[in-house]
């Protein structure tokens, strides 16, 4: 049932049509398909709830960015941009985190970013690029929000807001990649992995992160060897357990002492942005 039938059968001017018209009333139940009807705040309220970026925008600029968006299931190690290739698709992460990477001639790649709830994947077509300048890979499964970027492209402009805080967002990845690089360059492994796993933590909103060991050293850049001792160590600290695939974080105070003070300071960033 359409929302133009639904309304068609309530009584004109009756206490429920008031209520619409009121805002006052989020969705119409029709009892006799078992079908719910969404009007556009609940809509709205429904889809951003999960990105702070979107959830931050006026209810028009929404609606006008709401038209293209279409959600989506993304999961561990999907590729969703490459280096120098078109970007087709603009990602609001919603439940899953995005590791931005940047590669060398041997294809060898190290994180450089992570978007989570925060951001959106493709902040380069922001700026007028039209293709990627890292590889986006999914670090954490979870859903999206996507656009297709010819259509993202004639919508930014009607966005005043949306731009601001695509601005801002920008400049918080800018931050978040100059220290990703100086703590890969300076600090030791085990500082490294804590990080990352607090700064995951962080965009997934939860303590349990599932991804492989493997997965982790490709982020990293480092051995799987390596991966495998430090999370020993951590581990025998009763800082995180882990498991074939997952790995869950006990005690935040006590890895947040072992990470390096580069997650305090992109972490810092992010919420002042």
């Amino acid at each position: 049932m359409s929302l133009q039938s639904a309304l068609l059968r309530l009584t004109k001017g009756g206490p429920e049509q008031q209520a619409i018209n009121a805002g006052e009333i989020d969705a119409i139940v029709d009892y006799s398909n078992s079908n719910v009807i969404l009007f556009p705040a609940a809509r709205r309220a429904l889809h951003a709830s999960g990105s702070s970026l979107l959830a931050a925008l006026p209810g028009a600029e929404y609606r006008r960015l709401l038209v293209g968006l279409e959600p989506v299931t993304l999961k561990l190690g999907q590729v969703l941009h490459e280096p120098a290739a078109p970007i087709r698709y603009i990602y609001f992460p919603v439940g899953c985190v995005v590791c931005l990477m940047t590669t060398v001639a041997d294809q060898k790649a190290v994180e450089v970013g992570l978007v989570g709830h925060e951001g959106m994947v493709g902040i380069g077509f922001v700026l007028g690029a039209g293709a990627s300048s890292v590889r986006a890979v999914v670090a954490a499964s979870g859903a999206a929000l996507r656009i297709e970027a010819a259509r993202f492209r004639i919508t930014l402009p009607q966005c005043p807001s949306l731009q601001q805080e695509l601005y801002r967002h920008t400049y918080a990845m800018l931050v978040q990649a100059r220290q990703t690089i100086a703590c890969n360059c300076f600090h030791l492994s085990d500082a490294r992995l804590a990080r990352w796993l607090l700064m995951t933590s962080d965009r997934t909103q939860s303590q349990e992160l599932f991804l492989t060991q493997s997965f982790l050293a490709d982020m990293l850049g480092l051995r799987r060897v390596t991966i495998t001792e430090i999370a020993g160590r951590l581990w025998r600290r009763k800082l995180i357990s882990c498991g074939r695939g997952w790995i869950r974080i006990l005690d935040r105070s006590g890895l947040t002492a072992v990470s390096c003070r580069c997650y305090s300071k992109i972490e810092g960033q992010s919420v002042s942005d």
